[in-house]
């Protein structure tokens, strides 16, 4: 079958960005007859260009507040009916359906609206009915239609047009129905999403002793997740290659996830285009990073946060970061939760630190002219703090796990102190520093922290002993090169210590207060062997695995 030519228009849309540019082009250059609804229409009659109200077409009043206006057989038959089908055509004809070959259709902004705060009417009146039916008709008779959902397409439409006689090649028509229905099923998942929050929080679950969530063992249940649920997912960038160069792979953007300071909206400032494991990395980094409420900064390397630090100044806090592992810090990730300064800027190029990508709420002018020196260095602009996602995302063979993200947020005032000697206020905040950023180090994890800053980490060993080895070798190398006694040392543990070893190995380091979630049947022997060595041990009541 023949590209039909483009001679009958539906336009309803939203955006009216290029509506009226769009439409008198189809209408001078192509002859086609512009239909339209109630505010498009009155935007394109008020510009000169001639237009037929959907009311004439549908002999049918729009009525309801506009909820129906083209939910009507003389607009989807002219939208579904097989141009080469002789019964199709002839049923239309019988019926006086005109054909259209053209709808242009964007959605009410239902997103935006409950992004806005917006109360529940509001955003009930904001669910587009009529719009997605037109589009769905249209893409689903694309073979004889043409369907535009985007404004920055009309120019490509009209240029193709232009080159074919007035019609538009099977190819583009194919390609804007896939577009439509990628769309559709974003536009849906969001209101699904929203419906499914207000049910939950209309009827919340109430947890106790047999609902079978587990919240009897003490696990904390967030809240419910649906039976069903659709990611969509935007290419936000093809990547070089993925975590080795033999792997594909690709930046996805889930705008669900999306909030207006995550990674994903961050702007580049310079450097290269970011790797899949600049991507990782970051992520990690600035999720860590704000934990903290002081000035603070995160050093990070494959995942782990090799200097972690808070102080008085963002400054401050790059030198106590850049102190805890210098070696390690090489060719990492650096967050700051505050304006980065040319002061800490100046300091970075002092250390010759190799920096792959530095992510900051804002960069003064001059602390990014320097850090523009440097062509290779990605630069990020989050433009402010927002918690992270509430939910992560995890891919397995055949399937995602999905849980909420994990938080420090647990109140000090649930913590139980069991040993004899009980931490004092000074230990008590070295230890909530501790607890905060060891929920950033890989599993089993260990972070030893001294004055705010993470001098000894122990991470991902197969065994909490080792971890403990490892994070108190390190932070006694730290001291050592600051020309410090390492003295006032506290310990964070990101789960319990199954043994008393655990304990008996960080008291032969010099810790004195460990923070921990507690819980382990072999509990009061690591009480024992606090009090044994004068140590004041914190329990938490809440653990911090991350795998």
């Amino acid at each position: 079958m023949a590209d039909p030519k483009v001679k009958r228009v539906l336009i309803s849309v939203t955006d009216k960005t290029g509506v009226v540019e769009f439409a008198r082009a189809l209408h001078d250059e192509f002859g086609a007859e512009i239909i339209s609804t109630g505010g498009t229409a009155r935007v394109i009659a008020e510009a000169g260009v001639p237009v037929t109200p959907i009311d004439e077409v549908t002999k049918f009043p729009e009525m309801m507040d506009g909820r129906v206006k083209t939910l009507h057989p003389m607009v989807h038959g002219g939208l579904l009916a097989k141009r080469d089908n002789a019964k199709h055509m002839a049923e239309a004809a019988e019926h006086g359906i005109q054909m259209i070959d053209m709808v242009v259709v964007n959605l009410y902004a239902f997103e935006k609206t409950v992004e806005s705060g917006a109360d529940f009417g509001t955003c009930i009146e904001n669910i587009d009915i009529g719009g997605p039916s037109m589009l769905r008709s249209a893409a689903k008779n694309f073979e004889s239609v043409t369907v535009v959902t985007d404004p920055e397409t009309y120019e490509g439409i009209l240029a193709e047009m232009r080159a074919n006689g007035g019609a538009t090649t099977r190819e583009t028509r194919m390609e804007l129905a896939l577009e439509v229905f990628e769309t559709t099923n974003a536009y849906d998942g969001a209101i699904a999403d929203f419906l499914f929050d207000q049910v939950q929080a209309a009827h919340p679950h109430e947890h106790g002793e047999g609902c079978g969530c587990g919240c009897e063992e003490g696990i904390e249940a967030q809240g419910e997740f649906p039976p069903e649920c659709a990611l969509y997912m935007q290419k936000q960038q093809d990547l070089r290659y993925g975590e080795n160069p033999h792997q594909q792979a690709v930046f996805y953007r889930v705008d669900e996830f999306a909030h207006e300071h995550s990674l994903v909206n961050a702007q580049q400032l310079n450097g290269k285009e970011l790797s899949y494991n600049n991507i990782l990395d970051t992520d990690a980094c600035w999720s860590l990073v704000r934990e903290l409420d002081e000035p603070a900064v995160i050093i990070l390397k494959h995942q782990n946060p090799c200097g972690s630090a808070t102080a008085e100044n963002i400054t401050e806090a790059y030198d106590k970061a850049f102190a805890c592992d210098p070696k390690s810090a090489f060719g990492g990730i650096i967050a700051a939760n505050r304006q980065v300064t040319l002061e800490m800027v100046e300091h970075i190029n002092e250390n010759k630190q190799f920096v792959e990508v530095l992510i900051a709420p804002e960069f003064e002018s001059a602390a990014l002219e320097l850090l523009q020196q440097k062509k290779n260095l990605r630069v990020l602009r989050t433009g402010g703090i927002d918690a992270p996602a509430a939910v992560e995302v995890r891919s397995v063979d055949g399937g995602v796990l999905v849980q909420d993200v994990d938080h420090v947020s647990e109140d000090p005032a649930t913590f139980t102190v069991p040993t004899d000697r009980k931490p004092t206020d000074a230990e008590m905040h070295e230890l909530m520093f501790a607890w905060r950023v060891c929920k950033g180090v890989k599993s089993n994890a260990i972070l030893v922290s001294r004055d705010h800053a993470g001098i000894g980490m122990g991470p991902g060993q197969p065994n909490r002993v080792d971890s403990a080895l490892l994070a108190c070798k390190r932070a006694h190398e730290a001291c050592e090169r600051m020309g410090v006694e390492p003295k006032g040392l506290v310990c964070a543990s990101d789960a319990f210590f199954p043994f008393r070893d655990n304990v008996d190995t960080l008291a032969e380091w010099g810790i004195t207060a460990i923070i921990q979630p507690g819980g382990s049947v072999r509990d009061e022997e690591s009480i024992q062997a606090c009090n044994e060595h004068g140590i004041a041990m914190v329990f938490t009541g809440h653990r911090h695995f991350r795998h």
